[in-house]
């Protein structure tokens, strides 16, 4: 398994993806926001160190009951993914989050009572992780590139008809018993809880397409958000 620690200074998070995280599209929110915003961003950065960790498996796809088999474990992945998957050789499965650091940040301003801290900082780990994540998919580039190797989209329990419940068949497989730090409640959810996971098809003639927005019914999807509910 790969594993990285990064610092914030790693990863980009332009204000103007901040702000439309927050709900202001392409507009500039006034003049005393942009200074929490600012505020809240110097603590973020003095106290998170997002980390990314991956391996990969064989598998098996099985595109007539739209799951994928690794070993033992059963993933009953959904159409949508077994077709974004297919003429996948491999399988790369990772997780990335925001880290501790920051989950104790969040805490803090909750203990604050700042509600307008506390709404952005909630926009900024989001970006956080999803930004890790995409370091994640950098790192597996180089990883891959000597096999030949392309990779598809990245897709995560709960996003586009994956049940979040699969969670707890995905971590069992991680080398590590808490990859990243990250751990689950019984109800499936991740904690720090700005964290990710999931699976990327691996192979010669795999291509990263868009996502499928849609096919797909969930309209809180951060994919769909980023791309104005036409794509996700």
């Amino acid at each position: 398994m790969l594993e990285k620690e990064l610092s914030f200074a790693d990863l980009p998070v332009p204000l103007s993806e901040l702000y439309e995280a927050m709900g202001y599209a392409d507009a500039v929110p006034d003049e005393a926001v942009e200074k929490e915003v600012r505020g809240v961003l110097e603590r973020v950065e003095a106290v998170t160190s997002p980390r990314f960790c991956f391996f990969i498996s064989g598998g098996e796809l099985d595109e007539s009951k739209d799951s994928l088999s690794v070993g033992d474990t059963y993933f009953s992945i959904g159409k949508i993914i077994t077709r974004q998957l297919r003429g996948s050789e491999s399988f790369a499965f990772f997780a990335a989050t925001a880290g501790a650091g920051f989950e104790r940040l969040q805490h803090t301003l909750q203990q604050e009572g700042d509600m307008v801290k506390i709404y952005i900082a909630d926009a900024i780990g989001s970006i956080i992780a999803e930004k890790t994540a995409d370091c994640m998919e950098i790192a597996l580039d180089e990883y891959i590139r000597n096999r030949g190797w392309k990779h598809t989209n990245r897709f995560s329990p709960g996003y586009c008809g994956w049940h979040v419940s699969e969670q707890k068949k995905l971590f069992p497989l991680f080398p590590s018993a808490e990859p990243c730090g990250i751990r689950l409640t019984d109800s499936s959810l991740m904690l720090p809880i700005k964290s990710v996971s999931g699976v990327i098809g691996l192979g010669e003639d795999v291509r990263k397409l868009e996502y499928t927005c849609g096919l797909c019914t969930y309209d809180k999807c951060y994919r769909r958000k980023q791309r104005g509910g036409g794509k996700g």
